[in-house]
């Protein structure tokens, strides 16, 4: 029910989230809605990224698709956090719990539409 994109990229910028972007429509054409982003090779993070992948955020969820970032570590998160960042996108200490959280969307989703 979802789809998983690691980036190996050492660096978040506006570059890398919109391949990610990219590659994320490319797998919808294939049917997937819900996509898992594990940053674990990820060790820094640039402003510009930090805001695109807010904007990422927000256009999945209006599109009624979940995106999670696991493997945030270091400085990116501590990034994240200084620039209040986290609190805008989903991030999930685990791919397990990147997992629970993309169900518990679906699961979601598809009560609200049976109403």
């Amino acid at each position: 029910t979802f789809s998983t994109i690691t980036p190996l990229n050492g660096t978040i910028s506006a570059i890398l989230t919109g391949a990610i972007g990219e590659k994320c429509g490319n797998l919808r054409q294939s049917g997937s809605k819900n996509f898992i982003v594990d940053l674990q090779h990820c060790t820094e993070i640039e402003e510009d990224g930090a805001e695109a992948l807010v904007a990422m955020h927000e256009e999945f969820y209006g599109n009624e698709e979940s995106l999670v970032f696991t493997g945030v570590s270091g400085k990116v998160l501590a990034s994240l956090k200084e620039n209040e960042t986290d609190l805008l996108i989903n991030i999930a200490p685990s791919m397990i719990e990147a997992i629970d959280i993309v169900s518990m969307e679906v699961l979601e989703r598809d009560l609200f539409n049976e109403e």
